[in-house]
């Protein structure tokens, strides 16, 4: 039987472990790397979750932790067991300020879906004038990452710019746990799929961000050079059959 739920709730967005709260990781020596630009500009507006931010946050030593920038993590997990399918849909608009041209990962925004009982990550990542699908199983800080008998760690990117720039789209995400599968959407049309998933996901936080994706170089973090980023997104749907 097929169940749906909202997530939104953004005008309770100040009011962090309501329906939302900020992301992070905690750090080896006990502290914890909140995903929090400072200057960070917060509207909610018609239902709609608004933020605009120049990036001036990063880490000079952990790759996660330099990537995201500002992030907010859905309370709640949503379980997927046995054979179920859950979908998480949403329309996202990204206008970025001072980013490469046609580098979308020097400013992104995200739709982000991670289990953190495996690693797993399942992304949508949006700028002006490209996307990209996102299919990775990562040694997130405390996460131990089940053995498979394929490459453990891996993080594989799909761009594509059949998309309206700078305007709303909408975005799902599917994964069936009977079939071992996932299905990437956009404005409808089924743009990536990806078979024989090497582990069962458990369940999925969503998390909603603004990131980059630059590997840290010897000399530290090369993620910022100026950029601001603004980010809307639109309650999730999500989907259970």
């Amino acid at each position: 039987m097929e169940k749906q739920f909202t997530v939104g709730n953004f005008d309770t967005i100040l009011n962090e472990g309501q329906v939302w709260q900020m992301g992070g990781f905690p750090l080896p020596d006990g502290s914890f790397w909140t995903f929090r630009e400072p200057n960070a500009t917060v509207i909610v507006r018609n239902g709609i979750l608004y933020v605009r931010a120049p990036l001036s946050r990063s880490n000079d030593k952990i790759q996660f932790l330099d990537n995201a920038k500002h992030m907010y993590y859905s309370v709640e997990n949503f379980p997927v067991e046995d054979d179920q399918e859950i979908s998480f849909e949403l329309q996202i608009r990204a206008r970025t300020q001072g980013t490469a041209p046609n580098d979308l990962y020097d400013g992104f925004v995200s739709l982000n879906l991670m289990d953190f009982s495996t690693g797993a990550a399942l992304d949508f990542f949006v700028s002006n004038d490209t996307y990209a699908s996102v299919y990775a199983i990562l040694p997130f800080p405390g996460v131990t990452v089940p053995e498979i008998d394929t490459t453990r760690h891996f993080c594989i990117f799909k761009e594509d710019t059949n998309f309206k720039q700078r305007e709303f789209n909408t975005y799902r995400i599917t994964y069936n746990r009977g079939t071992d599968e996932i299905v990437f959407y956009v404005n409808g049309e089924e743009v990536r799929r990806e078979q024989r998933v090497p582990i069962k996901f458990n369940g999925f936080k969503i998390a909603l961000g603004i990131m980059t994706e630059k590997d840290i170089s010897p000399e530290g973090s090369t993620s910022l050079h100026g950029q601001t980023v603004a980010a809307e997104w639109t309650p999730i749907t999500v989907t259970y059959k």
